[in-house]
């Protein structure tokens, strides 16, 4: 993940006896000629910091009073979270003989004033909160803290907490370093806060982290921290336990066998990225992924409307809370891979400059991914890559061998299970070929192996049953509706006893049949579950294909007595229907 953003506590982790660290201003200024951002977020009260700092330039934002006030130092822009002090509140203080300062929005004392301060609050009904930091205490109201103040500086500076670094060192530092993709605790502070931080920072002093952040900017990727807290949930096994992938920025390859759900597994990990904060952009040949736009800060662009110029896509992602998904599902083949090819290098450049979007997903990665100039096309330093591809075997191999987890849905292709084996050195020489196409062909829909390449197998192939979806999955939405299926696969009409000479091979073409035809007409299909099984097998979809067999059989109980309605309602809720041909 890439680093752009680093918050800062002052008093004990880069100053002490009001003095900031002169190897720490120093590091500032270099990281921040490197691109990073620096906001400085502390409990102080602004005109003190400006006091004992000489000024708030070396920043490039301020969060103080432990997060009601927020400063823009080259602008002299400063807004307020929150109300003053109460003067009653403060009235109440002085009666009870409890000393305190006063910032704009902040109320200070001594931490040994606590009950005597939560008396007054209980006893005015007021919504305030207390917060400690060391031997002092600070009274605000209740929704402001260091990370909701962080998160107002992000916002108008269109950055995301996802790729910030926060380090502090005590107890009002807990909310700083959770909002944080990582959060650092000093060595020299808080025991509870170093317990409950991804990493700890050794040392004994400011010093430790001047050198720490020079370090971070050479690159300028986030650590890989030693404990994380952000996982997606992608099932659980035989015992019932929980499978999750911990987000690292790590690159994930879904493959598979075509209608073996490898897009459905994809938009699992999506949903949970988005609702992470995490932003994306979904690169979608065939429409699989436009029911993630039901989530917060996700927008879908193309479909119906014209494809959107590369650096439209740019300007939509420099929003840090947006998501964005292209469908590509009415463009022709060609067009479509001339698209992605000027797409993902203009993807590339926002990505370096600012972090975002923290992952790009690509499926039908076959048809894009595999030429010489794939590693111009990925940026495969940064990473952060969703690859979803029926044919493994076809991607580039810079692209396979940066390759960090694999998850594979039923793949029932030899050539393409013997293919994923050697992707995976650890499975190597263990199972023999057999036994392992046997494996990965014997998936069920809902099932996928997680290979011993993803550090969270400890080596072992994952056989999960995966966890439900939050979204709807619409399964190649625009493709389905009016593309044919082959001759073969045409779902055949009977009548009396006899075939008609009608082949249904759109799902357009059969909900305009169920909808025009007499109930009485289709009941030898309805009673044996043809038109279920003909949706099962055909085309995959065997969500849609249960709504369809719960139809049939209340029909064929006679609890039913029109189902073509329900049926066709079914396949229109579950597929956009459209004017006009897809293409």
């Amino acid at each position: 993940m890439k680093f752009s953003v680093l918050a800062l506590d002052f008093d004990g982790t880069i100053a002490r006896h009001d003095r900031l660290d002169d190897a720490v201003r120093e590091a500032i200024a270099d990281v921040r000629a490197r691109g990073v951002v620096v906001i400085l977020v502390t409990g102080r009260i602004l005109e003190d910091l400006r006091r004992v700092t000489g000024g708030l330039h070396f920043v490039d934002a301020v969060v103080a009073e432990n997060g009601a006030v927020v400063e823009f130092p080259a602008s002299g822009y400063t807004t307020r979270n929150g109300s003053p002090p109460a003067p009653a509140f403060l009235d109440a203080l002085g009666q009870a003989g409890v000393r305190v300062d006063t910032g704009t929005v902040v109320v200070e004392a001594d931490a040994s004033q606590a009950p005597a301060i939560l008396d007054v609050i209980r006893r005015l009904e007021l919504p305030l909160s207390i917060v400690f930091n060391r031997s002092r205490l600070m009274v605000l109201p209740q929704t402001i803290s260091k990370a909701s103040g962080l998160r107002q500086a992000l916002a108008v500076l269109r950055l995301s907490p996802r790729n910030a670094l926060g380090i502090g060192d005590a107890e009002n530092d807990h909310d700083l370093l959770q909002v944080c993709e990582v959060g650092v605790a000093v060595g020299w502070g808080s025991a509870a806060l170093q317990a409950a931080a991804d990493d700890v920072l050794p040392g004994t002093g400011p010093a430790a982290v001047a050198d720490y952040i020079r370090r971070l900017a050479v690159d300028r990727l986030l650590p890989v921290p030693t404990r994380t807290r952000r996982r997606l949930r992608l099932g659980h096994d035989a015992t019932g336990t929980p499978f999750e992938l911990a987000v690292r920025g790590r690159n994930v390859l879904v493959a598979g066998a075509p209608k073996s759900g490898k897009s459905w597994v994809a938009g699992l990990l999506c949903e949970q990225l988005i609702l992470h904060g995490y932003s994306l952009c979904i690169l979608d040949p065939e429409g699989d992924y436009v029911a993630l736009e039901a989530l917060p800060g996700v927008t879908v662009l193309g479909g119906a409307d014209p494809l959107p110029r590369p650096a439209d896509v740019v300007r939509a992602l420099r929003h840090a809370d947006v998501s964005v998904v292209i469908d590509l599902s009415r463009v022709a083949h060609d067009p479509k891979v001339a698209y992605m090819r000027n797409l993902l290098p203009a993807l590339n450049v926002l990505r370096r400059h600012t972090g975002i979007p923290h992952r790009i997903i690509v499926d039908e990665a076959h048809y894009f991914l595999y030429d010489t100039d794939v590693p111009e096309l990925l940026d495969l330093e940064i990473n952060g890559y969703t690859l979803v591809s029926y044919r493994a075997s076809k991607l580039h191999p810079a692209a396979l061998a940066s390759t960090q987890v694999i998850v594979v849905t039923r793949e029932s292709d030899p050539y393409e299970a013997d293919a994923l084996l050697t992707l995976c050195p650890t499975c190597a020489g263990r199972p023999v070929a057999s036994t392992w196409r046997h494996l990965l062909g014997g998936l069920d829909i809902d099932e996928a192996a997680i290979l011993p390449v993803t550090e969270e197998t400890q080596g072992g192939v994952r056989r999960i049953r995966l966890a439900p979806r939050l979204t709807p999955h619409v399964r190649h939405q625009a493709k389905y509706i009016d593309v044919p299926i082959g001759e073969s696969l045409g779902f055949v009409v009977w009548h009396d006893g006899a075939p008609t000479t009608h082949r249904i091979r759109t799902l357009r073409e059969f909900v305009t049949v169920i909808e025009s035809t007499r109930t009485a007409r289709l009941h030898g299909h309805l009673v044996r579950n043809d038109f279920s099984r003909w949706i099962a097998d055909v085309f995959g979809d065997f969500v849609l294909a249960e709504t369809i067999r719960a139809a049939e059989t209340d029909y064929r109980r006679g609890q039913l007595a029109e189902p073509m309605a329900v049926m066709a309602q079914a396949v229109r809720s579950r597929y956009e229907f459209v004017d006009g041909p897809w293409w």
